[in-house]
């Protein structure tokens, strides 16, 4: 017998877990499976109303009492670097970028391992072996690139992102880097570079992931200018980040059931071939 994956996409709801972001939180996810000739299409359609990508899944928090995560993305038209931020460009400006297929190599990951020691040595990532960490990079339906930052002189590689590409912009899955470069700011400059890749292809924003209000681990994304964030429907510039507590109280989410019915999902028209 033959089976076909469903004309739509099915979505599930996961299991009450702690919250990484905000103390004495749970959290809980919405999220759908990525597959199929339509992935590309999907993806660019969810990831406007706030789903981000983990390898075949898209995922969006649907926590039964907060809705505190928020969607980020950084129009680049309205973008305009901040002192710290030029310092940024100019300390690490020298560093070589080299955009590649997704596909993890044992460089990568022992930057990624030393990574997750000095910074999340308790997250859920940090029992990651190099067989997960291959999958995350390597796993993907759509359009996906490492980008890697080189030292030209040495060869070293010294920080690296997944990055997703949408019709409208580029998308940060996820990034690491050397942190014994601190003075550097190459958490920062990755985000910045990633402003320039965005401008270089025409495309008018750069998907952060979520930033929460009250947590310090997300702080960092309020301080680029040009933010945008996901809220009650519409992605709208931001505003004082006090002006989002709101968010935390445990009115703030509507039921799983209304949330699936919002969501809007792409037509069924084939997608167009695209040459890379």
């Amino acid at each position: 017998m033959r089976h076909t994956l469903p004309l739509a996409p099915q979505f599930y709801v996961t299991a009450p877990q702690p919250c990484p972001y905000l103390e004495g939180r749970m959290e809980r996810k919405l999220f759908t499976a990525l597959q199929g000739d339509g992935a590309q299409r999907l993806n660019d359609s969810l990831s406007k109303q706030g789903f981000r990508r983990s390898q075949n899944v898209l995922y969006r928090p649907s926590c039964a009492d907060c809705a505190a995560c928020l969607s980020a993305r950084i129009n680049v038209a309205e973008h305009t670097p901040s002192r710290s931020q030029r310092r940024t460009l100019k300390r690490a400006g020298h560093l070589e970028r080299r955009a590649t297929s997704p596909w993890a190599t044992e460089e990568q990951y022992a930057l990624f391992r030393r990574y997750l020691e000095d910074r999340h040595a308790t997250g859920g990532m940090a029992d990651m072996d190099s067989f997960e960490f291959a999958a995350m990079i390597e796993e993907t339906p759509i359009r996906t690139r490492v980008v890697e930052y080189v030292e030209p002189e040495t060869g070293e590689l010294v920080a690296v992102c997944l990055t997703d590409v949408f019709d409208d912009g580029v998308s940060m899955v996820y990034s690491f880097f050397d942190t014994d470069q601190n003075g550097t700011s190459l958490g920062t400059y990755i985000i910045l570079d990633h402003i320039r890749i965005a401008q270089e292809a025409d495309l008018p924003y750069v998907y952060l992931g979520y930033w929460v209000p009250g947590s310090d681990k997300m702080g960092y994304k309020a301080g680029f200018s040009g933010l945008e964030v996901y809220s009650g429907g519409t992605w709208q510039k931001m505003r004082d980040p006090k002006d989002y507590d709101s968010k935390r109280h445990p009115l703030s989410n509507d039921p799983i059931a209304e949330q699936v019915a919002n969501i809007s999902l792409p037509d069924s028209r084939p997608l167009r071939t695209r040459h890379e």
